[in-house]
């Protein structure tokens, strides 16, 4: 089953080039660690989800581009080309001369509604080209404004239009120390109401992700393309095909669905976290080695500790003997220390890969009250190697991660908004032009 990968936005357009660049690397990389046969079925079941073919036999991306100004989607558009490994559509992109400025309301109020039709076109007839459809997998910032305000936009058509496919939004999380004056204003509206209209919303923390290229990938001058590609990374270690079953040698066909049925158990509780391990420079990989057991024992911490990397874990942090409490009676002031999970899947990746020993996830401790470990706990296998890692391991988490970064984004806009500062910007500031159409 195939995937429609709508970008949205300058980020969204600059992570999705990454995201399909990395999936066509490593699908057509010699350094796989298995049989040719395993090899070509690999590839052949992440093309069915990602990739189409024209005549010329050149992969064309199933994706749609959207932003408000022509110039990322020009330069996403080119190096795609330049590859010469895959490109995008020639009509599958839509764009206009005049962005959002930062202000939700006009990216969800003013663009939204007068460009849905064209827009959605462009979406139809990405979904007419697939011979089965999985579902929808939107890529956006919260931040900004055509990201945010046309993202919401968009993935509450989707919902009208297509109700029986899934729509999964992948969320940049703005960093800490601010982006834009009104990025907490257009996260909490963007949230609102994604959290009504998508089916899982899968978070990426800019500020993690940029101590992952700082402390992890030795990179001095940390540009946007290193955090892209650390993000595409972590996503394709996620999407990239795995056995359907324990033993079985026929990788998944519904990649959305499997998700959504392993980690999403309730529709209240939607929010997931990716942890990859390990993530390291090319010149570190040559020299470095790894077990299961080791990768595994990290991962483990990593979760129960909420660290998004390897390094710096808080080994002192151990489950709690008889859980913890409800968090209505908690004060989200005290700093949650244990990270209590929902639901979790391990999705292992290469060499030896069946001699893996997962019990460490399936502790009971580790989950909520009203779940059985067995139900919330799955775990996916391949052979097959990931992105020239011999081994690899990739976390998808619906736990408490995320309840300190919402606070603190929560509480700032609630004392920008006490104070009355730019409220009346980001929520009602769309003068008319001179067609009547609010600008």
């Amino acid at each position: 089953m195939s995937i429609v990968t709508v970008q949205l936005g300058q980020c969204g357009n600059q992570i999705g080039f990454e995201v399909f660049d990395t999936l066509f690397s490593d699908s057509h990389s010699s350094q796989g660690l298995c049989s040719k046969k395993e090899n070509e079925a690999y590839q052949a079941s992440c093309k069915e989800r990602f990739f189409r073919e024209e005549e010329n036999g050149v992969p064309i991306a199933r994706a749609v581009l959207v932003d408000m100004e022509p110039k990322v989607i020009n330069q996403t558009l080119s190096k795609a080309a330049r590859s010469g490994q895959w490109k995008y559509g020639e009509h599958a992109c839509f764009c206009q001369k005049q962005g959002s400025g930062n202000n939700w309301a006009y990216g969800y109020s003013v663009h939204g509604p007068r460009n849905e039709e064209s827009i959605m076109n462009l979406i139809q007839k990405e979904v007419e080209k697939c011979d089965s459809l999985s579902g929808f997998f939107i890529i956006m910032s919260i931040a900004g404004g055509t990201g945010s305000g046309l993202g919401a936009f968009i993935t509450q058509n989707l919902q009208d239009q297509y109700s029986n496919s899934l729509r999964m939004n992948q969320i940049i999380w703005p960093y800490g120390t601010g982006e834009v004056i009104v990025q907490n204003y257009n996260s909490i509206l963007t949230l609102s109401h994604l959290y009504r209209s998508s089916d899982a919303l899968l978070v990426h923390e800019n500020d993690a992700v940029h101590k992952i290229c700082a402390k992890l990938m030795n990179i001095k001058q940390i540009s946007f393309s290193d955090i892209n590609q650390v993000l595409a990374h972590q996503l394709g270690s996620v999407f990239q095909p795995t056995y359907s079953e324990e033993g079985s040698f026929h990788y998944r066909r519904n990649p959305l669905g499997d998700l959504m049925e392993n980690l999403v158990p309730h529709p209240e509780f939607k929010m997931l976290g990716i942890r990859n391990i390990p993530q390291m420079s090319e010149n570190s990989l040559a020299y470095s080695t790894f077990t299961w057991a080791g990768l595994l024992k990290h991962l483990r911490q990593m979760l129960i500790s909420n660290a998004k990397m390897e390094e710096g874990i808080d080994w002192q942090v151990r489950p709690p003997i008889s859980g913890l409490p409800a968090l209505g009676k908690m004060s989200l002031k005290k700093e949650l220390r244990f990270n209590t999970s929902i639901a979790n899947l391990v999705i292992l990746r290469g060499k030896e890969v069946q001699s893996a020993d997962l019990e460490g996830f399936k502790d009971p401790a580790l989950y909520t009250s009203w779940l059985e470990p067995d139900t919330a706990f799955n775990v996916w296998k391949t052979q097959r190697a990931f992105n020239r890692y011999e081994k690899s391991a990739a976390l998808v988490s619906n736990s408490q991660f995320l309840i300190r970064p919402l606070d603190m984004i929560v509480g700032k806009a609630w004392n920008m908004f006490a104070s009355k500062k730019n409220w009346e910007r980001t929520v009602f500031h769309c003068p008319e032009d001179e067609d009547g159409w609010p600008q």
